[in-house]
Order: structure tokens, then C-alpha cells, then sequence
């Protein structure tokens, strides 16, 4: 009886999914729930809170703060994600060709990717020096600029310089992703659309576009993800300065919860950044991957 069990295939596969059904629910259910429901109570750090409902979620939806942090990560995100795309495909286009030593530079496209974030974070914090800026001084010797660039000091200068280290680390990513893609469009293809005229934009947007479509939905769907909740690279590269500028929800939200030690508060806000979270993975999945526009189609 008890082999009959183990031999059923619907029972085997429960059994083979429990160790990752359990490390989710401990690893992320839990905390998931635990952060949600400290998000209506008024919890400090060492003290017990009360359930106060929906406090936490009315205060922080009129503070100042709390909306420029919304605001620094909407800019933040969509600003990287498109440039991620734009720059990645171009990549996986060109590491796509039969280019000399192409085995050498896929190794080398994936160094961003490789170094630990916070070691990348210092990195760019010494390129961005106010006063050692290696930037500003190459910029200087070619007559460009007559006077270094204040790029953490100034809040816009260090929404983009946060923009560009997050392009430059999320680009191997995004490249080797599609480049995996474009490896599977079989190049009979390509040389059917070249024998009935096709030029090589009109290839890449009847031919590439369309069979890549389900890869870039993926891919940007994680890209977004991993934008919308970066805490690492600004932690270390601004602290959210200056002025603020460079606050992201995720980063305001440690800062209210660990040093401020509102755990409340900090808990509502980091609730805050899940529907938007959502409605990313709701525009890839039922947007993106329309069947009508993976094959071509005007639907």
C-alpha cells in the first residue's frame, strides 16, 4: 500500500515540491504577511505596537517624502529599464554576428553582472568624486567641460548618475538574455525576408521583434523588478542625498523602519511598493506576450 503511494505520480510530485513550497513559506510568505500586518500597527523598535488600521498608509500618502521617494522611483525605474533594453539589444544584436573573438567579449559583457553590488556602488562613488572625479578630469584635458561636474551633489546630477551605475550593472543581464533569445530565430528566416526585399530594419521589426517579444517580456519583467526595489546601489552610492533626490521607497523605508525605528511605518511603505509591482508584472505578462503580437498580428 505504501509503495502504490509513493509510486503515484501525482503524490511524488508533491512530495518533490514540498522542500521549495516550504523555504517559500518561511523565506517569503511569512515575511510578506509579517510586514504587511505591521504595516497597520504603530510598532517601534523594541516595543510592542497596537493596530491602528490604515494610520500608517493616510500619513504617508500626504508626506512630502513619501511621494518624491514614489516620484525618485518611477524616474529611476522607467528612466534605467529603457536604457537597460535599448542598450542591451543593441549588445545581443552585435555579440549576435560573427565577430572576432565573440566568445571573449560575451565573457567580458557579464564582469557588471559578476562584482558584488556594493563593491560596483564604490566604484562609481570614487568615479562621481567631486574633486577626483576621473570623469570630470578626462572631460577637463579635452576642453569639454571648464570646471568639474557636482554629480552626487546636485539632486538632478545624482538621479542620473544613479540611472547610469544602475545601466551600467543591469546591462549584462539584459544582453545575454536576449542574446540567448535571437539565438533560437532560425536564420532560414532572415534569408527568406532578404530574398523578398526585406531591408534589415524591416528583418528586425517583421522578423526579431515579433519571436523575441516573449523574451523581452520576461526579461524587462525582471529588470523592472530588480530596478523598482535596488536599495544596495544607492544605499552606498548617495544615502538617498542629497536633498533627498536619490531616495527610493525601498531605501525611505529602511531608513524610517531600522534607524528611525518606526517599524510601522516603514513596513506601510515598503506595502506601498506592491501594487506597482504588480501592475509591472500585469503589463509584461498580458501585455507584452499577446499572442496577436507574437505572430506578427495588429492585436
Amino acid at each position: 500500500m505504501l509503495s502504490r503511494f509513493l509510486n503515484n505520480r501525482n503524490v511524488l510530485g508533491m512530495l518533490f515540491m514540498a522542500p521549495a513550497v516550504i523555504l517559500l513559506v518561511v523565506f517569503l510568505t511569512y515575511p510578506l504577511g509579517l510586514g504587511v500586518w505591521l504595516g497597520f500597527t504603530d510598532t517601534k523598535i523594541g516595543g510592542e505596537g497596537s493596530f491602528i488600521g490604515l494610520d500608517n498608509y493616510t500619513y504617508l500618502f500626504g508626506d512630502s517624502l513619501a511621494q518624491l521617494s514614489l516620484f525618485n522611483t518611477i524616474f529611476y525605474t522607467v528612466s534605467a529599464s529603457i536604457l537597460k533594453f535599448a542598450l542591451g539589444l543593441w549588445l545581443a544584436i552585435l555579440l549576435n554576428k560573427n565577430v572576432p573573438l565573440k566568445t571573449f567579449f560575451r565573457a567580458i559583457v557579464l564582469l557588471p553582472w559578476i562584482v558584488p553590488t556594493a563593491l560596483s556602488a564604490l566604484a562609481f562613488w570614487w568615479l562621481y568624486d567631486a574633486q577626483f572625479s576621473v570623469i570630470s578630469w578626462a572631460l577637463t584635458k579635452m576642453g569639454l567641460i571648464d570646471h568639474y561636474i557636482d554629480f552626487l551633489g546636485d539632486p538632478w546630477n545624482a538621479r542620473w548618475s544613479t540611472v547610469f551605475a544602475n545601466v551600467w550593472r543591469g546591462i549584462p543581464f539584459v544582453a545575454i538574455s536576449l542574446l540567448a533569445g535571437l539565438q533560437t530565430i532560425s536564420p532560414s528566416l532572415y534569408e527568406a525576408a532578404a530574398i523578398d526585399g526585406a531591408t534589415p530594419w524591416q528583418q528586425f521589426r517583421h522578423v526579431t521583434l515579433p519571436l523575441l517579444t516573449p523574451i523581452i517580456a520576461v526579461v524587462m519583467t525582471f529588470s523592472v523588478l530588480f530596478t523598482f526595489t535596488d536599495f544596495q546601489l544607492i544605499y552606498v552610492l548617495t544615502r538617498g542625498g542629497p536633498l533627498n533626490a536619490t531616495h527610493l521607497m525601498a531605501t525611505l523605508s529602511f531608513q524610517r523602519a531600522i534607524p528611525g525605528g518606526a517599524l510601522g511605518e516603514g513596513a506601510a511603505l515598503a506595502t506601498y511598493m506592491i501594487p506597482f509591482l504588480l501592475a509591472a508584472i500585469m503589463f509584461s505578462y498580458f501585455g507584452l506576450q499577446r499572442r496577436g503580437w507574437q505572430q506578427g498580428g495588429d492585436k
